[in-house]
């Protein structure tokens, strides 16, 4: 690797509002807030809106759309088969 070329990774706390869960991982990115983990040392901070601890899709809590009973409701509503025309 070429040296002076690429960021610098250190450990910084993603903390979920919507979920109240905070993660420590390794990143590129910077904030100016700090705050104190459970192992006494102090991180930068970034707050984002939505993780797998709050997104519906990890969550299991996504729902699913019912085509098969919307194109069988619109076949009933409107018939199968549109008239031919002449």
């Amino acid at each position: 690797m070429k040296p002076r070329i690429h960021p610098v990774s250190r450990p910084v706390v993603f903390r979920d509002r919507a979920a109240d869960v905070a993660f420590l991982i390794h990143s590129t990115a910077d904030s100016a807030q700090r705050v104190e983990w459970g192992d006494g040392n102090t991180y930068p901070v970034i707050d984002v809106e939505i993780s797998s601890a709050s997104h519906p899709f990890y969550t299991g809590t996504s729902r699913v759309l019912d085509t098969a009973g919307r194109v069988e409701r619109f076949e009933r509503r409107y018939g199968a088969v549109a008239p031919a025309r002449n």
